[in-house]
């Protein structure tokens, strides 16, 4: 009976391993992979290029000051690239307190849906072998100081961001699976007023850091920019504004956008709608509809 089992047992195993085998040939047989060679995450490039458009994406422009009302929002995206259309729900709290010194902000992409060809799946060392699936994306929380506001010297704001590693579907190529953190300081300054024109230009300059798979340099650093304006008439604003970062491994991890927002105030909600256009390493076309809700700030 134990020579049975022992037999049962080995045939089991023998065939669970032939199975598995089986089931990463397609792989395998893709990069020529071979017994003996650094694991399949060791072949992921951990850089805006080679996952997806919500992993490691540029920080966005801040406009110098913090504003006083707490806000929700809800926005909806739909990213365009050829051979990897995707399509996204995200949500942010921000929260201003202390006077409106300080304020925190919490944001991350609740649910990715994808669907990317055999090209870029192979491009990117991705192990989804039909390309198609749903993800949840990391989530961000970061710290904003405002050091000088409405003196002769530009409204200056100084940012720090933290990603978690919370983003799904690693092998999927769709998030880093590596934390990150960004530190910047925002710049603006105002010209006019909202009932006739104001025009507000603003810019940004700072460090954006993440840790790689790369066992000889574990950590990948970035110079953080960008440069924009305002436009606002009464309570419509429009800001165009170019923005990226420059890493120094160079592998995929310089992206650089334009962006186009449109957005429409009111007492207690706004609406905005922005276009990204990806310029270099991050090359999605991407349209966003947001919706948000204002409430009072924290004393």
């Amino acid at each position: 009976m134990k020579k049975f089992l022992l037999i049962l047992f080995t045939l089991l195993t023998t065939q669970q391993l032939v199975t598995a085998q089986e089931d990463w040939s397609w792989w395998n047989n893709a990069h020529g992979w071979e017994s003996g060679d650094p694991g399949w995450r060791n072949w992921l490039i951990i850089s805006p290029r080679y996952l997806g458009p919500n992993a490691l994406p540029v920080p966005e422009l801040k406009k110098g000051f913090i504003q006083g009302q707490t806000e929700l929002e809800l926005t909806v995206s739909n990213h365009f690239l050829s051979g990897d259309p995707t399509q996204d729900i995200s949500g942010r709290a921000y929260i201003p307190f202390a006077k409106n010194k300080i304020a925190i902000e919490m944001y991350g992409v609740l649910y990715e849906h994808y669907s990317y060809t055999d090209e870029i799946r192979d491009e990117r060392f991705s192990r989804d072998k039909d390309g198609k699936g749903y993800a949840i994306g990391d989530f961000y929380f970061s710290t904003l100081i405002q050091l000088f506001k409405d003196r002769a010297f530009p409204n200056t704001l100084f940012r720090a961001i933290l990603k978690t590693a919370s983003g799904t579907n690693f092998d999927g190529a769709r998030y880093a699976d590596t934390p990150a953190y960004s530190f910047d300081f925002n710049f603006s300054k105002d010209y006019g007023q909202p009932e006739t024109l104001l025009f507000r230009p603003h810019a940004m300059l700072g460090f954006y850091s993440w840790q790689t798979n790369d066992e000889l340099n574990l950590q990948n650093d970035a110079l953080l920019y960008g440069a924009g304006a305002d436009f606002q008439k009464n309570n419509w604003i429009f800001t165009p504004s170019w923005t990226g970062y420059f890493g120094y491994k160079n592998n995929g991890d310089r992206p650089m956008q334009l962006n186009f927002e449109l957005k429409r105030d009111y007492a207690k909600k706004a609406i905005a709608i922005k276009y990204q256009h990806g310029l270099h390493d991050w090359l999605y076309k991407t349209v966003r509809f947001s919706f948000i809700w204002k409430l009072n700030g924290i004393e």
